[in-house]
């Protein structure tokens, strides 16, 4: 064997063993890129299954707010506020909670987010602290991210209609002394990659049949 042969095969050998190692390089960061999107797939769906419960849940709850009883829902384009027998933190076991949505911008201006915040409900005294219609919901570090990187997204609201009627029309905002037939939540995505799971409009009915005056003497 003369040494140009040898050369020649550890030349060979190195081409081979550079070739092999940017294939497992390649492979391991498509890998890693497909993992990234299913997961965020998987938030994304997730999220949506739980903003959908948290809206299905609606519970009938009636606040005193300055001496008077009236029902807790306070709806606005951009937040929301009423009380769900559906929670993050305890799904449909735990106790009922008084629930903040708000849309917030990111990414200096561009996009925006949507959260959640979460709090015990301990019956008509406990909602004292959220008798401020059209007050701002304050987003902190326990506030749980529904979606995220939206181009846009708002709330709107149907009006009940008496029996036999199925539904009226649809607000921008909620300022009627009783609950809305059905609840809509209109979201944009912000990205363009047709891989990744865009978020959907969620529309819930509110099962809701009780009068706001009566006094069922449980909520």
């Amino acid at each position: 064997m003369t040494l140009l042969e040898v050369l020649l095969a550890v030349s060979l050998l190195g081409l081979l063993s550079v070739g092999m190692v940017m294939s497992i390089r390649v492979g391991i960061g498509a890998m890693g890129r497909t993992s990234a999107k299913l997961t965020a797939n998987r938030r994304m769906a997730g999220a949506q299954r739980i903003l959908e419960q948290q809206l299905q849940g609606l519970l009938p709850a009636v606040a005193a707010c300055a001496g008077q009883r009236r029902p807790f829902f306070e709806g606005e384009p951009q937040s929301m506020r009423f009380v769900s027998g559906y929670s993050i933190e305890e799904a449909w076991r735990g106790r009922a909670r008084v629930l903040e949505f708000q849309v917030i911008p990111v990414d200096r201006g561009r996009g925006v987010r949507l959260v959640v915040n979460e709090h015990l409900y301990a019956g008509p005294v406990s909602l004292a602290a959220f008798c401020r219609p059209g007050s701002p919901v304050a987003v902190g570090p326990q506030s749980f991210v529904l979606a995220d990187r939206l181009e846009s997204c708002r709330f709107v609201y149907q009006e009940p209609l008496p029996p036999p009627g199925e539904g009226g029309p649809w607000r921008a905002d909620w300022r009627i002394p009783k609950w809305p037939r059905a609840i809509r939540v209109e979201m944009t995505s912000l990205d363009d990659d047709a891989t990744r799971l865009r978020p959907l409009t969620v529309t819930a009915a509110v099962h809701v049949n009780r009068y706001p005056v009566f006094d069922y003497g449980d909520f």
